[in-house]
């Protein structure tokens, strides 16, 4: 029996989290994409919300050296790179220990790095850049892969600028809508006993794998002449919206382009890959603007190509949705009284399956989503759903 490629088994590092983080499919592939074209990620959303557990489940799908670590405005360069060896430094020579520690590592993983001091960003831009680490006169290449990083919010510093430009995808992590909460429940607890239990997941792929797909990856950054036409005016429609969007980044998002193609089973580009420059916002209130712009491109190719899945579009099925919409209508026509805040609760429930419905391609979703227009209609005009 032949064994499974490269390509397919990251497919199935894709499946094996998205079994186990509902609703994180379009995170989960982000990742992969960052991971495949050797570049950086960050995470942004509210504590809870999976962020670092998803990246140590990858951590460990990739056999890949780990290193994660809580940053503070104290945290001192030795924490991340390794302490001064003492022996060594009384006899003269400045070097550190570094064994498990970043410079060791292939998949980093820093929370809240944006809360970190000068003397670690400065550390950082020269690891993120050219995956070198410099001590005293030394200079250490580093094994890296990828480093994600985590937060809470959007620096807002301008001396973050630097730091933050060197993570190419910029990625939301949010609590999960309400037509998850039952499969959360389910899947949170089946993740619970793993942790519990301390289990470990089985390595897919092994690092020295992924960094072997760089050096095919010349072959994969051959784009035809009618993509880069659509890139190119895209990046021109992005700028003009007042999305900065440096040349050095225009050029670096080829790679995820081609890693998307690659972790498909594709050999080149095409215009589905474009979902990613969803993500390459500076500050969240530019993600509708690239939502807006990106979008129809993907809504045209999807037209023409219907065989295709959608990025994301697997971590929800009708019959999922079709089941919390008859939930929301028994609670809403049960007869009890209900405050505002309770229907109003179930009002937004129903306007985001709604809007999970409209992503979709099933001819089901249309069906369904006709049918949620009728409720939400109805409460508009009675204020209850009694006659539904």
């Amino acid at each position: 029996m032949a064994q499974p490629t490269l390509q397919q088994r990251l497919q199935q590092v894709a499946s094996v989290l998205s079994g186990q983080f509902i609703g994180k499919d379009e995170v989960i592939r982000l990742l992969l994409v960052a991971v495949i074209a050797g570049e950086h990620a960050v995470l942004l959303g509210p504590p809870g919300t999976a962020k670092s557990a998803l990246i140590r489940s990858l951590s460990q799908l990739l056999q890949a050296r780990y290193f994660e670590y809580l940053l503070t405005r104290f945290t001192e360069p030795n924490e991340l790179f390794g302490p001064v060896d003492i022996a060594a430094f009384r006899e003269g020579i400045y070097r550190r220990k570094i064994e498990g520690m970043v410079p060791e590592a292939e998949i980093v993983f820093l929370d809240e790095v944006f809360k970190s001091n000068s003397a670690i960003l400065n550390s950082l831009l020269t690891l993120l850049n050219e995956r070198k680490v410099a001590m005293g006169g030394q200079v250490i290449r580093c094994p890296l892969i990828s480093v994600f990083a985590a937060s809470n919010e959007v620096p807002g510093d301008e001396t973050l600028n630097a730091i933050f430009d060197r993570f190419l995808l910029r990625v939301r992590s949010d609590n999960l809508d309400a037509y998850h909460f039952s499969e959360l429940l389910t899947r949170g607890i089946e993740h619970e006993i793993r942790q519990m239990n301390q289990a470990q997941l089985p390595a897919l792929v092994g690092a020295a794998e992924l960094k072997g797909i760089s050096q095919q990856f010349q072959a994969r950054m051959r784009f035809d002449d009618a993509f880069l036409s659509t890139y190119k005016g895209i990046v021109f429609q992005i700028r003009a919206e007042g999305v900065s969007l440096s040349d050095r980044r225009v050029v670096k998002l080829l790679k995820l382009f081609a890693a998307n193609a690659f972790l498909d089973g594709r050999d080149r580009a095409d215009a589905s890959d474009l979902f990613v420059l969803k993500h390459i916002w500076n500050n969240e209130d530019q993600a509708p603007v690239l939502e807006a712009i990106v979008q129809p491109v993907l809504e045209a190719f999807y037209r023409e190509h219907p065989d295709r899945m959608r990025v994301g579009a697997a971590g929800i099925g009708v019959e999922a949705l079709e089941g919390e919409v008859e939930r929301i209508r028994q609670v809403i026509t049960g007869g009890g009284a209900l405050t505002d805040i309770q229907l109003f609760s179930q009002l937004k429930a129903l306007g985001e399956v709604k809007t999970a419905l409209a992503s979709m391609t099933d001819p089901r979703a249309r069906q369904l989503e006709q049918r949620v227009g009728q409720l939400l209609e109805a409460s508009l005009r009675t204020g209850r759903f009694a006659q539904i």
